[in-house]
């Protein structure tokens, strides 16, 4: 045991460092440019349809399931598991990094990567329906290796395809599965005294009893814990925010500031501000990652659009509002110079404004959140597996994964968060590169399928007329 203990201390200290070096050249301005204006594209495309199409999309996410349609999990199931794996330690820990690397200036760069990235996700869901198959097993598989390897000709799109399956399965185990298991150990910790060996005992052997199901049992826990885990969240949240709307407006104009500060933001286009906050936002709502889609394709829907519609509610959610509540909160707490980092300063911010009540919405909100991360992740992690080495594959990547959950809740989160935005940043490339060459696929499926909503329109209409009569 202290031969472990001792290689794990060499490996922070070495592995933190190097990989902080990579992740700082792989978000470099080739990356950043290209996740904010693939985004930016999209939307001129589209027609900025993240903003004029948003309440049908939310009706659509939150209204009557289709069950009929082709798929695995109803399109709600879908949404929740897409929000299970991005609702989780970036919104916590991740905004908390950004603020502390970057200033409060990152958390406006998150929001203008979340109302860009609404348009990516949109996208993204649309191709992986369109492109999904049936696997071996009877069940759909999806997400951007099909699309880019049936989308795109030739071995371009093969070769496309097989580089985001390996950085998806390797990307699990960072952003899906270490950086949720230590997050959850240090919080623990912190907030209750509970030893980081025991937590991550505890979530290996919880998560694998779910993982083991697939995306049917993964679906069907997310769908009932996902809403009550964010809703305890952000109405703790909104509580802290009522109680102190006198230093909300400071905060805020502090964010704004300092997102053009000279040193921080524009300067020489590649500020921390920037930097940190393109890097944390996309971390957290995953927009442009590709991994979303794959939960996407298991979604029982008729039309591509439809499901693409709902998916791209999960950015409004996860950043726009959850993010926003986290990253208002340590500007207002003014503690980010502090030395403290990761979900120990959101932890120190509520606690400063709510007290103990503050430290347990923090502490239950980064359990619940880590743990449905991983189950999100890990079905994500398989997919790729999948796709690169059949399905008889999957049963040995789901008892890998299950085992570096406890190695995460024991490594430094210095090391996993620069591994998992060395890996998310390896995801973006190929991703995003299918996306700007199927752009025309999705116009064409947009411009079709919203005739046929308008028709439904007009028929729900004359029907409740004909029904009044």
């Amino acid at each position: 045991m202290d031969g472990f203990v001792s290689f794990l201390k060499t490996f922070n200290e070495k592995g933190g460092e190097l990989l902080g070096e990579i992740g700082g050249w792989i978000w470099g301005p080739p990356l950043l440019i290209l996740l904010v204006g693939t985004g930016l594209y999209l939307s001129f495309r589209l027609v900025f349809l993240q903003f004029r199409a948003l309440p049908y999309a939310l009706k659509l996410a939150f209204g009557k399931q289709d069950k009929k349609s082709e798929g695995d999990i109803p399109h709600y199931q879908a949404l929740t598991t897409q929000l299970a794996a991005t609702v989780g330690t970036g919104n916590i820990a991740g905004v908390a990094t950004a603020v502390v690397a970057g200033g409060p200036g990152a958390v406006f760069w998150m929001w203008i990567t979340a109302l860009v990235g609404m348009a990516t996700k949109y996208a993204e869901a649309l191709l992986a329906v369109r492109f999904r198959e049936k696997n071996e097993r009877g069940t759909m598989s999806g997400g951007p290796m099909y699309y880019l390897e049936k989308g795109i000709p030739n071995k371009a799109g093969k070769t496309l395809g097989i580089m985001f399956a390996v950085f998806a399965a390797l990307a699990a185990f960072g952003i899906g599965n270490m950086t949720q298991s230590n997050t959850a150990a240090l919080t623990l910790k912190s907030t209750f005294n509970i030893s980081p060996w025991i937590t991550g005992l505890v979530f290996t052997v919880v998560a694998a009893l779910v993982i083991v199901g697939g995306i049917k049992s993964i679906g069907k826990v997310t769908a009932f814990f996902v809403p009550i885990m964010a809703a305890f969240y952000i109405i703790g949240g909104l509580i802290l925010i009522v109680m102190n709307l006198d230093l909300v407006g400071n905060a805020i104009s502090l964010i704004f500031s300092e997102a053009f500060n000279l040193q921080a933001g524009l300067g020489g286009l590649l500020g921390s501000a920037i930097r940190y906050g393109v890097a944390r936002g996309v971390f957290s709502n995953e927009a442009g990652l590709g991994s979303a889609p794959i939960a996407a394709a298991a979604a029982k829907t008729d039309y591509p659009a439809r499901q693409a519609l709902v998916s791209m509610t999960q950015v409004l959610i996860d950043t726009i509002i959850i993010c926003s509540i986290t990253g208002i909160t340590i500007v207002m707490a003014d503690q980010w110079g502090s030395g403290l980092n990761g979900s120990v300063l959101t932890s120190a911010s509520f606690e400063q404004f709510l007290g103990s009540f503050g430290t347990y919405v923090v502490g239950l909100g980064v359990l619940f959140f880590t743990f449905s991360t991983i189950l999100g992740w890990s079905y994500y992690g398989e997919r790729a597996i999948s796709y690169l080495f059949g399905e008889n594959s999957v049963r040995y990547y789901r008892l890998i994964f299950v085992v570096f959950i406890f190695v995460g809740s024991v490594v430094t989160i210095d090391v996993v968060f620069n591994f998992s935005d060395v890996m998310n940043g390896l995801m973006a490339f190929p991703n995003l590169v299918g996306l700007l060459a199927l752009s025309g696929i999705v116009v064409a499926e947009t411009r079709s399928f919203m005739k046929v909503a308008k028709q439904e329109k007009l028929e729900r209409k004359s029907s409740s007329i004909s029904t009044d009569a």
